[in-house]
């Protein structure tokens, strides 16, 4: 059996956007007539059919979409929101906005809430310590559609960074340098973290380098979090040759706490983190940070729950995206040098 041709498809050969041309399957007059032609002949050319029943059913949905993240203060959450913020408006839908601030008890109730007022899907930037099956059953007992961001649980549809491979991309960085010991800080267990982990540690101990990463260096995502946590490692008497943050806001305190130990960032210790937000570029040294591109995350988010919606939610397994790395090189490893 052939596969069935989705709009998705129709989006592609026609060169435009999934929800440009959900909008001209919806006949909406927004869309230049140029567009909507070469969307019409992209749908003939594919053999694309209009689910008329499917197109029924949205009638009657309330064209909106809960957006639900950990907090708007992190520069990260808000690009990303930004992103789904505009594609949205684009395909005629409002979001509704959640803050979970990374706990679980209050993600479950924010998205009760949302369930309550009918929202058409949600997308979740989900909480660490989220219970993977409770979610599921939460959503599925509403039939309302789920798209992960940024971070993965097994058996939903997921948009983010690949992890693995930016922090393998900065862990080559650190060994060329000559780092021998390098500290990962912060961050609450979750599978992000552990992908970021993975990543590190594969690329260090391979070139003969040591990775420190244990519970006592985890913390919140916060600023004072990683000054915490680094306060811990240096109470010790254990200074690594680099700190790596597991978020750019983390690194706002790693920075605070190594100038009240009398450390200087890039010149005492490489420091560097992930993200790549506009706290790097803007930290003094600039700070070395793997980039994760938050809009191109929301926007492939979106673009996938608008395809459940118009798709349907029950027969298309979970699907995958991962946006790109790309490693940011700056003065807080770029200028540091090996002690002798």
């Amino acid at each position: 059996m052939a596969p069935r041709i989705t709009l998705e498809d129709v989006s592609k050969a026609a060169g435009v956007s999934r929800s440009t041309a959900s909008l001209v399957v919806r006949g909406d007059a927004r869309i230049p007539e140029p567009t909507a032609i070469k969307v019409r002949e992209a749908m003939n050319r594919l053999g694309y059919v209009y689910n008329r029943q499917a197109a029924n059913l949205r009638q009657s949905r309330s064209m909106t979409i809960g957006l639900i993240v950990t907090e708007i203060i992190n520069p990260y959450f808000a690009e990303l929101a930004m992103a789904v913020d505009q594609i949205t408006h684009d395909a005629g839908y409002t979001i509704f906005i959640g803050y979970s601030r990374d706990m679980a008890e209050r993600q479950r109730e924010i998205i009760a809430s949302m369930i309550e007022r009918q929202v058409d899907g949600l997308l979740l930037l989900p909480a660490p310590d989220t219970d993977p099956e409770m979610l599921a059953k939460q959503v599925d007992a509403a039939n309302v559609p789920v798209v992960l961001l940024a971070r993965r649980f097994p058996g939903f549809d997921y948009v983010g960074s690949e992890n693995v491979k930016g922090a393998s991309l900065l862990g080559d960085h650190l060994a060329a340098l000559g780092c021998r010991t390098v500290a990962f800080l912060g961050g609450r267990p979750a599978p992000s973290l552990a992908e970021r982990e993975q990543g590190l540690r594969a690329s260090l101990e391979a070139k003969g380098r040591e990775l420190w990463s244990t519970e006592e260096l985890r913390s919140a995502i916060s600023p004072e979090g990683g000054a915490a946590a680094l306060g811990r490692l240096l109470d010790q008497g254990r200074l690594p040759d680099a700190v790596v943050a597991y978020s750019d806001i983390i690194s706002q305190g790693v920075y605070d706490e190594l100038r009240r130990r009398g450390l200087e960032p890039g010149r005492d210790i490489a420091v560097a983190s992930f993200d790549d937000t506009r706290i790097a570029a803007g930290q003094v040294p600039p700070m070395t940070s793997v980039a994760g591109f938050p809009q191109q995350v929301g926007a492939k988010g979106t673009e996938m729950l608008l395809t459940r919606l118009t798709d349907g939610n029950a027969d298309m397994p979970a699907q995958l995206s991962l946006v790109q790395p790309q490693l940011k090189i700056r003065s807080s490893t770029a200028t540091w040098r090996p002690r002798t």
